[in-house]
């Protein structure tokens, strides 16, 4: 069985500064994936990498058996932790943009019947992120956690086969926190989406994920700290009872072990 993603002995320098050395990973279709790490480990570029945005130094991502450019497409969607989202757009508005470029890329612009399919498909992806009653409301006069379910409704809109989340919750109160989790695992599961998510929280990486890859430097030089990079160094498959080794939570230091295991 071809994984969906495969990342083979991947190195990402720039200069003399190295972030990411000897990544080898393979990533199978529907499964969830929580990357931690302390700061500066290098997981928001190994996002970049699967999303397209950067290309590795040397090594190969693939998808589906393919070498990937370093160009974006559809099949890889993105939510980020800062809001993405149009300010001059309705949530409807928001979410059939995203529709409009892909199937009319020079004008951003359908009409007569395929607008009007094209409106009934985001109206049926804002009812799945409950969004079904703020079709004309503008983020502005969205909540921390509207804007975010706008967010995902716009990334799934176009059906990707990834969704990466770029620390999609980190910045919503705890309450709306939970109802975030059970809206993006729902999601996951009726869609059947690959899901790869970067996170500080090892709780939730723990709670989520079905997966969870650590990075961080194997080796130090005091000297030079630039002159290794990070790589994983630990690949954990759990099932959603599965709690944290305590040796997984001392090696990502401080900034990780404080946060709430529960």
């Amino acid at each position: 069985m071809i994984p969906l993603l495969e990342l083979r002995d991947i190195w990402v320098e720039y200069g003399d500064k190295i972030v990411l050395e000897r990544v080898s990973l393979q990533l199978n279709e529907g499964s969830f994936v929580a990357v931690v790490g302390p700061s500066g480990a290098g997981k928001s570029t190994f996002l970049r990498l699967i999303l397209g945005q950067e290309a590795p130094t040397r090594g190969q991502v693939l998808l589906a058996g393919t070498p990937m450019r370093a160009e974006c497409g559809p099949d890889r969607g993105v939510v980020f932790q800062r809001y993405s989202v149009f300010p001059h757009l309705t949530a409807l508005g928001n979410v059939l943009f995203g529709i409009e470029c892909a199937q009319a890329p020079v004008t951003a612009r359908l009409f007569g019947a395929q607008r009007r399919a094209a409106r009934d498909t985001a109206i049926a992806m804002l009812a799945a992120v409950g969004l079904e009653h703020s079709l004309d409301v503008y983020p502005a006069q969205m909540s921390g956690g509207m804007q975010q379910r706008l967010a995902i409704a716009q990334a799934l809109v176009k059906h990707p086969r990834v969704l990466l989340l770029d620390e999609p919750f980190g910045a919503l109160d705890p309450g709306i926190r939970l109802d975030m989790h059970a809206l993006i695992t729902r999601l996951w599961a009726e869609h059947g989406l690959t899901i790869v998510m970067v996170t500080h929280d090892i709780g939730e990486a723990f709670k989520l994920g079905t997966r969870v890859l650590a990075f961080d430097k194997r080796r130090h030089d005091p000297h030079a700290p630039h002159r290794f990079g990070a790589t994983v160094t630990y690949d954990l498959s759990l099932d959603r009872k599965t709690l944290p080794p305590p040796a997984l939570v001392d090696a990502l230091g401080g900034e990780l072990a404080q946060r709430d295991l529960a």
